[in-house]
Order: structure tokens, then sequence, then C-alpha cells
């Protein structure tokens, strides 16, 4: 389906593996111009011929770090430069370490709260007003089932994405009139760097291998399986089409029917 993407510009933050990948592999696939970052020039670089394979009309790589806001100002900056302008947004980072709700350390909360909540919210600010402007943007947020249906073990990440959750609808509702749209894209599980190694922290407490702990978790998902990247960064790139012009300020499910409630 050709989603008419073709002249847009995108900036995906951690483009250059897991789940931002799979967003910017999929834009690839409809001609957009991409800037990814990251933290190693060298793998955005390899990442950026990559992506121009695919089909992007031009693909760079942007060393910047989440835990620094000011970098996210370069990082903005820099992709307009390199594009002429950012019409897709799509925000993204690591994810935390895991915790129960009883055990969350202070010195966390306040590290990732820079990172999950902070410089995203930077970026968005700095890109948003050339898309009011021009009448046509997308913000896309790569969030976590977690915050339909908060997931165990995770409390850091299920406290700190609630913000973003609120956040998007917010301001869904004030640029919706201009043009702009807010989503997020939370996957489920989807079998990428981060979730063996959520496996594998679970399988050292319970004595088991991380395989084990990915095949009982995916007795649990109605699918019967995780998900890969490829299902999960198309629906990115529909989310950035006008296809999905009149969907915004929601929270759009890739988890293969395991989040329980409607």
């Amino acid at each position: 389906m050709d989603l008419g993407l073709k002249g847009k510009r995108a900036l995906v933050m951690g483009g250059s593996k897991g789940l931002g990948r799979s967003v910017a592999d999929a834009l690839a696939a409809e001609g957009v111009a991409i800037a990814v970052s990251g933290r190693e020039q060298a793998s955005l670089d390899r990442v950026a011929g990559e992506l121009t394979k695919l089909g992007a009309s031009k693909a760079v790589g942007i060393p910047a770090d989440v835990a620094d806001g000011a970098q996210m100002d370069a990082l903005v900056d820099k992709a307009i430069a390199e594009l002429g302008g950012i019409d897709i947004l799509v925000l993204n980072h690591g994810g935390p370490p895991q915790c129960t709700a009883a055990d969350i350390k202070q010195e966390d909360l306040s590290t990732w709260f820079q990172r999950i909540v902070l410089s995203p919210i930077r970026a968005a600010t700095r890109a948003l007003p050339a898309m009011r402007e021009r009448k046509w943007g997308r913000i896309i947020i790569i969030g976590s089932s977690g915050m339909v249906q908060p997931l165990a073990n995770l409390a850091l990440s299920n406290t700190l994405r609630a913000a973003m959750v609120g956040w998007n609808k917010t301001l869904a509702a004030e640029v919706a009139g201009d043009g702009v749209t807010c989503n997020i894209l939370a996957p489920g599980a989807i079998r990428t760097d981060r979730s063996v190694e959520l496996a594998s922290g679970a399988a050292q407490k319970q004595g088991k291998t991380a395989e084990e702990i990915i095949q009982a978790r995916s007795k649990t998902i109605p699918a019967g399986r995780y998900g890969t990247p490829d299902e999960f960064g198309p629906m990115g790139a529909f989310l950035a089409s006008d296809r999905a012009a009149y969907t915004t300020g929601r929270i759009h499910l890739v988890d293969g029917g395991a989040v329980v409630g409607v």
C-alpha cells in the first residue's frame, strides 16, 4: 500500500535498533527522508545506509543522548538542517530497569524522568511550531502496553509512561485543528533485545532460561507468541500517513491481544 508519504521528513529517536528501527524501516519503505538518533555514530551511519537501500529518499544518523536535555535541542536542529524540516517525529528511548513499586529508588525516578518524560517533550516542543505553521505534522510516541494495563515488576516504566499518556492526550486536543496528530504506539511482547533482556532478568530470579520465560509468557498471549519488529513498524508508518489523519490522542496497541481491557 502506498501511504502517500513520499516527500515527508522524519526524525526517529532511538532509531538504530529495536522498535525505533522497525518504524524507521517502515517509513524508509515509503520513501520518507529520515534522520535517526542513537549514541554511536558508526552504528548510525550503518543504519542510514541500510535505510537508503530500503527506499528512504535520504537517511542520516545524528548522535544524541536522551539523558541530556540540551542534546535534544541540538538533535532537532540538526535534523531540520539535514532534512529541511521535520514532518514526523517519533519519540523513543530505552526502557528503565525492572523493579516493584515498593522498591522504586528516588534517584532512578529522576534519571528516567529525564529520559522518558522531559527529553521527549523537549524535542517535541522544539519541532512542533513548524508543524503547526505548515498545518501538517505527526508526533508518535513509542510507548508500552503498560500504559493501558500496568506490567508486573516494571513499576518505573508504568509510573513515568503514564505522564506521557496525559501529555499526549492534552497536546493532541490543542493541535488537532492545525493538522497535527499525536498518538502513542504501544507494543506488547515484541521480540527485541529489550524483551529478551527482561526475560533474562526474570529467568535469573526463577532459575530458568530466558527462552523458558518467553515461552511461558507466549502462552498468556492470545496470538500464542511474541510479535516481530516488522509487525510493529508498519503501524507507525500508517499513523504517520494521511490515512490516519482522523485518529489522534490515542493509544494504539500492537500486542497480539494480550491486554485484557477493551
